[in-house]
């Protein structure tokens, strides 16, 4: 009797095994069928994309990595930088130094990269007066490594009388800083011929060049650069159609090479740098009459500009002189009150 219990025990706990076996593959088929029924057709049938739905995204702004094998401005820092995993990039200048000729913008763009935050191009490009149809990745490529943080700066003075060249920066960037260096006109005028018949030594006297037909008796030629140029209310107007005042910062000349420290203290606040260039980073030179640096990028030693500058001026007969400044007079006080300074020149 026990037996047949045993037996139909056994029996009856296959039998519901059986059942159960039968329900778990039944659910088990129907849930992979629908799986498979949902699952992406691509798994199978490649798509074909349609070339009307694709977007193409483009971009005038190209970030250049600078740290090439062949790349000759790099400083041991910026070496170290890229030991560290830093990235140094070319970018377009923020800030320009557009003028003007024999006015100090030399002297500004030495005094002013001391700062660590800043870096310039070391020589006038000439992009916004000579080198535009290149093109703004031209001109990148001229533009030395910064991180980030840093400001980029480029001089060329010709800018400032250059027609075109206020609308071509607008064009590059609404927000440009502009600097413009400025030096009584008179003297500026002078400098401007030393430079050239130094070049050039057969020119004729300053005397000659200054007035029309030679005479001094005869008008002021204000065909001749070096007069022309001093005229500075008239290039002005141009740069003030396509910026604002606020965006200009006129440094004098004379007070460059008097007391560097205090232009360059206004010229750090104005491009919005951390004063870190003062008095203990210059000394005067008596012999050039120029102010010198202790060190600066690129030198660790104390050195002065290049031995073109501070060069020694011809004499001028002073009654030339006087004629040259009550031409600029009225001129002058037309620059005075467009830039609200009264630079003092006589």
């Amino acid at each position: 009797m026990e037996i047949l219990i045993s037996r139909k025990v056994i029996l009856a706990l296959l039998t519901l095994a059986a059942i159960s076996f039968y329900i778990s593959y039944t659910f088990n088929t129907c849930l992979v069928s629908s799986i498979a029924k949902a699952w992406p057709k691509w798994r199978h049938h490649p798509v074909v994309p349609n070339e009307n739905s694709i977007i193409r995204y483009r971009t005038s702004v190209r970030v250049v990595p600078l740290l090439d094998g062949n790349e000759s401005d790099i400083s041991p820092k910026y070496k170290f930088f890229r030991e560290q995993g830093l990235r140094p990039m070319r970018q377009l200048p923020s800030a320009l130094i557009i003028g003007v000729k024999k006015g100090g913008t030399r002297a500004l763009l030495e005094f002013i990269r001391i700062h660590p935050d800043v870096r310039a191009a070391g020589s006038e490009v000439h992009f916004f007066d000579k080198n535009y149809p290149r093109g703004f990745q031209w001109y990148r490529q001229r533009m030395p490594p910064t991180l980030e943080g840093q400001l980029t700066i480029e001089k060329t003075p010709s800018y400032f009388i250059t027609k075109e060249a206020p609308r071509r920066v607008q064009h590059m960037n609404p927000s440009t800083k502009l600097l413009v260096v400025v030096r009584d006109p008179v003297t500026r005028a002078i400098s401007d011929y030393t430079q050239a018949v130094s070049k050039k030594p057969d020119m004729k006297p300053f005397e000659q060049l200054v007035f029309l037909n030679s005479s001094i008796g005869s008008i002021v030629d204000t065909s001749w650069g070096p007069v022309k140029l001093g005229i500075y209310s008239r290039y002005l107007a141009r740069w003030l159609k396509y910026f604002p005042l606020s965006q200009f910062l006129f440094i004098s000349g004379e007070r460059l090479v008097v007391d560097p420290a205090v232009e360059l203290k206004r010229v750090q606040d104005f491009l919005g740098l951390k004063r870190v260039v003062s008095e203990r980073h210059f000394y005067f030179n008596s012999t050039k009459g120029f102010p010198c640096l202790f060190k600066s990028e690129g030198h660790s030693t104390p050195h002065c500009l290049g031995k073109t500058k501070g060069r020694n001026h011809p004499y001028i007969d002073p009654i030339i002189v006087q004629r040259l400044r009550d031409f600029y007079r009225p001129f002058n006080i037309r620059f005075y009150q467009m830039t609200g300074i009264n630079f003092g020149w006589a």
